[in-house]
């Protein structure tokens, strides 16, 4: 009966004894058929026999300093598409949620939420015959304070002086951005976004300066992670080279950036380091067009810009007659241009390496939308797990040593001829890949900085 109901509000608070979490907000979604927590480093393990799960969680939003380290029974795994299109697979955990003065028992699924209001959200399954909502109100059943919350976590608030790293990039916003900043942050580091436009340096063979807005001098930085947009290479390089000049440790060189952006000579450095690239021509003059094409074996063929990105400035031509034009096209407008073979087989998939201190760390597999070759996430393609062979792993990691970068989105395509490198990211975006893969990939990147300095 309505009457015997908890009557909640879209916002409530709740706590999982069970797993240690004494007091968590909640989103209250009847439009969600699951629930889901907010979960980082999750690591499926064996214990007695039986599947468990263990995972960290920051349960307070917008506090990356208070972490709890949960362990609970792993039920299942699930593939579930997220509010944002992308298609993950979960791991689903068992507990006891508490609400005002009810427990029951909930499923609900492990995904990293930093990109959401909330840390938990509450779907209808887990509200079916005992919530009725009040989309008006919010924490009909009370909310803690502050200092509420500060007792209530008193053992698993985290002190401890770390690095002083600097993000050189250019939209704080972004998703990418934001979850290096917070890795940093929850690992205990001193983290500040520098916007790459706002620098400006002096050159000095005594007293070499980088100053920021105001007039501030950029000093005392133990690490830099340049996140360089491909329109402010140049710039973005250039202080780049001048944080190494000050011997401040940089994650990805100013050298190994501009050479992963120079797409025609990565490719000649990629192939001396015997990475195997699908056939690629190259010409200045609209005149060699009939042999271009020929050169890589006919139509249908793509035609790539050299300075374009995420898939912008690709065309796939697929008659002899659209190569010419296309090719034609761009040379009447004096750009750059690579003609490559079309892998027909590859059916619009591709596979996304991403590749940290000589290691892979995550592979999805990115496939293009109905109608469309290119599989790049920002063009609507999706994002799946996948385990990549020994072989692609090794192309992976040789193709970012060939490039010296130590952070590196590597993109592999399945052929008939095996696997071939398409291109090797000095940015590479993280949400994609960390939404798929659940994995903590801004964290691995501050791992690798804190393992030049030797940081525990």
């Amino acid at each position: 009966m309505p009457e015997n109901k908890i009557i909640l509000g879209s916002e409530e608070w709740c706590s999982f004894p069970e797993i240690g979490i004494p007091a968590i907000k909640a989103r209250v979604d009847s439009g969600a058929k699951t629930s889901a927590l907010h979960a980082i480093n999750i690591a499926p393990f064996v214990k007695d026999d039986i599947n468990w799960v263990k995972f960290d969680i920051n349960p307070i939003q917008n506090n990356l300093k208070t972490v709890i380290h949960c362990e609970a029974l792993l039920i299942d795994k699930r593939i579930v598409k997220s509010s944002s299109g992308f298609r993950e697979q979960r791991y689903v955990i068992q507990t006891n949620i508490n609400i005002g003065n009810e427990t029951w028992s909930i499923e609900m699924t492990l995904t990293n939420r930093d990109s959401m209001g909330f840390r938990m959200l509450l779907g209808r399954e887990a509200m079916s015959g005992r919530i009725l909502v009040d989309p008006e109100q919010k924490y009909l059943l009370g909310q803690p304070t502050t200092e509420n919350l500060k007792e209530l976590y008193v053992n698993s608030f985290e002190n401890k002086v770390g690095l002083r790293i600097g993000l050189l990039a250019s939209n704080p916003e972004l998703y990418s951005n934001k979850r290096i900043m917070e890795a940093g942050e929850m690992r205990g580091h001193q983290m500040e976004f520098l916007n790459i436009k706002e620098c400006y340096m002096k050159l000095d063979a005594d007293t070499p300066e980088i100053h920021y807005r105001g007039g501030r001098i950029l000093d005392k930085f133990d690490a830099i992670i340049p996140r360089i947009r491909p329109s402010i290479t140049f710039y973005g390089c250039a202080l780049t080279r001048q944080f190494e000049a000050l011997k401040v440790y940089c994650l990805n060189s100013a050298a190994a950036i501009t050479q992963s952006r120079d797409k025609l000579y990565s490719l000649q450095l990629l192939l001396n380091h015997g990475v195997d690239i699908p056939t690629t021509g190259f010409a200045n003059s609209p005149l060699d067009t009939d042999d271009l094409i020929k050169m890589v074996g006919g139509s249908p063929l793509i035609v790539k810009l050299l300075e374009g990105t995420q898939g912008k400035g690709v065309v796939l031509a697929e008659t002899k007659k659209a190569a010419e034009s296309v090719i034609n096209a761009f040379k009447s407008l004096n750009a750059n241009i690579l003609v490559q073979e079309f892998i027909k087989e590859a059916n619009g998939k591709d596979l996304r390496l991403f590749v940290i201190d000589g290691k892979v760390v995550a592979s999805i597999q990115r496939e293009a939308v109905a109608g469309e070759f290119r599989a790049n996430i920002h063009l609507g393609g999706t994002a799946s797990i996948i385990k990549p062979t020994s072989e692609e792993k090794r192309i992976a990691i040789k193709a970012a040593k060939a490039m010296d970068l130590k952070v590196a989105g590597v993109d592999i395509i399945r052929s008939t001829k095996g696997p071939l490198l398409l291109e090797v990211n000095s940015s590479p975006g993280l949400e994609g890949i960390e939404g798929a893969t659940n994995k903590d990939i801004a964290g691995e990147m501050i791992k690798a900085i804190e393992k030049n300095f030797k940081w525990k």
